[in-house]
């Protein structure tokens, strides 16, 4: 049947429930959140559905927001148990999302069974719970529609989600929520069997816990562990400790309780005992973060300061530096396969400790391998996308070396399965191979393989590569064919930082485009799209007093924005991530924009103690005016150019920089970040096809303020700075700004070029660049990544 999800009923509207349906919001699905009646609710109806409603009132201050904006909410509709249920029956696909107890999520299921409609699908959403045990109280009509779900939290932001079947479920079924759940939710699937914490959370919570063993064996503190355990191995920031804190020291205490029962024949069962320090801070209320305090605690009173927890005394001490000059050496190293070889392999104490916990973690995932998932590669992505690892278990295995790491693992004593004797003894020399051009991985069985999960939206630009699809390169970008007569344009210097080589591989990619391709789409496959302008080279420039110089790279930069905007075929931006400063004027440079959702993109410039000068004042106020019902009142746009970029802002998402005239009422987004290439290059070629394209010239009559503009302006920036709100060089920088976006001191009313605006914010820069505030501020971005009000 062709099936469609247009509507969704969300049963239960705690964190997790409310949350689902916000970000069903995201994909524009209206839902239906229904909750239990306060017992002292009485007949009155909206007391009666107090509880969703509170909850949904309740995202409106979350922070960081579940909505890309926040108008979804609006999609989201309230009742309660009692007297809504029956209006389940207009969902084409039920969630139930209550507490995570057996008993009661078989009676909310058993009463939302009558209701559900012939054709729609009912899931559980359960970190761990059995399926089979669910699905038995269930009517058989409805079991081949049924199946698990494991959102993971907070569901906008983490890529991860787990489907689990039960043997009666439809495959059609699991199929069309797996497709759904990547297309519209933007989500990275991966199939899990019916089995307890099903596989991230069964093999991120053993690695937390083996990692707390080893911090034992080693008496190492909790600051040492959090070192080596953060970005030195390719995991995120929080680490180990300040990840418990993150989630709650209760809910990591009860996953761990609940698991160690189920779990009987588990060679690593006893991993999951809590120590008792666990227990005690939780009867002490010591939660983490949501009760204020947890393994770290901060103060911010007289001034802030962090504490770190003293396992032994259960106090609080000052949070000491961890020292490892193994750590400090390999920070030097970029490059994580690398940095993992040398680190792993030393000799320290550091070394020594990053061996135990990964050498834990190798043999836990492949003792699983046939038990939680079908395939190695199953683990990896489960890890990788719910804990932010950069890499799983086994491809940390294969950077190590597959046969080195098991010899060694033998010499400890840790168990392997016989799938992994089986390969070593076969002559094997990694856990993944390629076959044909397909990426394969390990199964239980002796000798098996099966390939990989693949999602076929999502590209891989270093497969793309090897795949000989890379036509010119040099140190900060590259041009690929991206099929169907479609150039792609990627960045790859360090952050995308903006630099010369990228401006010239712009000029490249716009000629290169005109002559052979039909379109060109702007892009690439990091975390960030781009940060903006290199502040590193412009700042040894000022310092150099090479003025010159300095003009030349923005003219260069300007120069660039306008050859994007003004090629002869269509050209498409496609941001994601961080698209700050230059990243954020590339973008706006398009003909077209097609963003990740999660996009964070504005001009931040004036943080940096100067202006945007490579198109970003000209594109922004144009479209501000643009957007204008009054076309001949100018002061709506100055303001919002003026207030959008004095003030740094940066959308939290693609709708929010739509808002903001970053991007047009005709740009659009993709839910699923890997997508976008994909998505862009259609875009791309739907413009292409039309036949009728044809690129914006230069507009020779700009309306502005002109003087009436600037007037307008100082008056606030001397009230700002009088207030005490903005200091004396942000008053000069805001001045500056003025200065371009009213076109000049001109008369008010007066008509400018493009390229006067363009001079313009090229003047106002090199002005700012020669002050020795921007410079400070230059710095302390550079070395803090925070921008410095001086």
């Amino acid at each position: 049947m062709d099936r469609q999800i247009r509507r969704v009923a969300v049963l239960g509207s705690g964190v997790m429930g409310s949350a689902i349906a916000a970000h069903f919001a995201n994909a524009g699905i209206p839902s239906l959140v229904l909750d239990i009646v306060p017992k002292d609710a009485g007949d009155d109806p909206t007391s009666r559905s107090a509880v969703a409603a509170g909850a949904v009132a309740a995202m409106k201050k979350t922070r960081p927001s579940p909505v890309f904006h926040k108008n979804r909410l609006a999609l989201i509709e309230t009742g309660n148990f009692e007297d809504h249920m029956a209006r389940i029956a207009e969902a084409d696909w039920v969630i139930e999302v209550v507490k995570e107890d057996m008993a009661i999520k078989k009676i909310v299921l058993g009463n939302a069974a009558p209701h559900i409609g012939p054709d729609a699908l009912l899931t559980s959403n359960t970190s761990g719970l059995g399926l089979v045990e669910m699905a038995a109280t269930l009517p058989e009509d409805l079991r081949p529609r049924f199946l698990g779900t494991h959102f993971f939290n907070p569901p906008r932001y983490m890529k991860l989600f787990e489907l689990i079947p039960t043997p009666g479920t439809d495959p059609a079924v699991t199929s069309f929520i797996a497709d759904f759940a990547r297309g519209r939710l933007g989500k990275g699937v991966v199939m899990a069997k019916d089995t307890p914490n099903f596989i991230a959370n069964r093999v991120g919570v053993h690695a937390m816990m083996a990692t707390v063993q080893v911090m034992q064996e080693l008496d190492l503190s909790i600051e040492e562990i959090d070192a080596l355990t953060g970005p030195a191995i390719g995991r995120p920031k929080t680490a180990t400790f300040k990840l418990a804190d993150l989630v709650g020291l209760d809910t990591f205490l009860h996953v761990a309780d609940n698991l160690h029962p189920l779990i009987p024949d588990d060679e690593a069962r006893d991993a999951f005992v809590a120590p008792d320090y666990l227990r005690k801070m939780v009867e002490k209320g010591l939660l983490g973060r949501k009760s204020g305090a947890g393994f770290y605690k901060m103060e911010k009173k007289p001034k802030k300061k962090f504490y770190t927890l003293d396992l032994k005394t259960l106090e609080y001490r000052d949070k000491a530096k961890a020292r490892f000059p193994e750590i400090d050496q390999a920070k030097s190293i970029d490059d994580l396969p690398e940095r993992l070889r040398t680190l792993a392999f030393g000799k320290g104490k550091a070394g020594q400790a990053i061996w135990k916990l990964l050498a834990a973690s190798f043999s836990y995932s492949a003792m699983r391998v046939g038990e939680i998932c079908t395939q190695a590669a199953e683990i990896d992505q489960a890890v990788r996308w719910g804990f932010n690892w950069d890499l799983g278990p086994f491809e940390v295995w294969d950077v190590l070396g597959f046969r080195k790491v098991v010899e060694r693992l033998r010499e400890d004593g840790r168990p392997l399965p016989t799938w992994v004797d089986a390969l070593y003894d076969a002559g094997a020399e990694s856990l993944y191979r390629e076959t044909d051009g397909v990426l394969e991985s390990p199964t239980a069985v002796e000798g098996g393989f099966a390939p990989a999960p693949r999602d076929v939206d999502a590209w891989d630009f270093e497969v793309l590569r090897r795949a000989g699809k890379e036509i010119k390169r040099n140190p900060g970008a590259s041009l690929l064919d991206l099929g169907e007569g479609v150039l792609g344009l990627e960045f790859h210097s360090k952050m995308n930082a903006v630099g010369q080589d990228t401006l010239n591989m712009i000029m490249t990619a716009c000629t290169e485009a005109e002559q052979n391709w039909q379109a060109l789409v702007v892009t690439n496959g990091s975390d960030n799209f781009s940060v903006g302008a290199n502040l590193a080279m412009l700042m040894m420039e000022a310092v150099e007093g090479n003025w010159e110089d300095i003009n030349l790279i923005v003219k260069a930069f300007q120069r660039a924005c306008d050859r994007l905007e003004m090629c002869g075929v269509p050209v498409v931006t496609a941001p994601f991530g961080l698209t700050l400063g230059g990243g954020c004027e590339i973008t706006m440079a398009g003909n077209a924009v097609r963003a990740a959702a999660e996009t964070y993109i504005g001009q931040v410039e004036f943080g940096a103690g100067v202006i945007p000068a490579g198109g970003g004042c000209l594109r922004l106020y144009t479209r501000n005016l643009d957007l204008a019902h009054d076309k001949s009142d100018l002061q709506p746009a100055f303001r919002a150019a003026f207030e959008t970029i004095g003030m740094a802002k940066v959308a939290t998402s693609a709708e929010e920089a739509r808002d903001l005239a970053i991007l047009r009422p005709g740009d659009s987004w993709s839910m699923h970040r890997d997508h976008v290439a994909a998505d862009a290059r259609a875009v791309a070629l739907g413009l292409a096809a039309t036949g009728d394209f044809r690129p914006p010239v230069p507009d020779q009559a700009i309306p502005v303020m002109g003087t009436a503009g600037i007037a307008l302006a100082e008056s606030v920036l001397y009230n700002m700075q009088e207030g005490g709100f903005i200091s004396e060089h942000d008053h000069k920088i805001g001045r500056m700004m003025a200065h371009v976006l009213a076109g000049g001191a001109v008369p008010p009313g007066s008509t400018v070029s493009h390229e006067h605006i363009l001079d313009l914010e090229r003047e106002g820069f090199m002005r700012l660049m020669g002050e020795r505030k921007t410079l400070e501020r230059m710095q302390h971005i550079l070395k803090t990544g925070k921008p410095l009000r001086n």
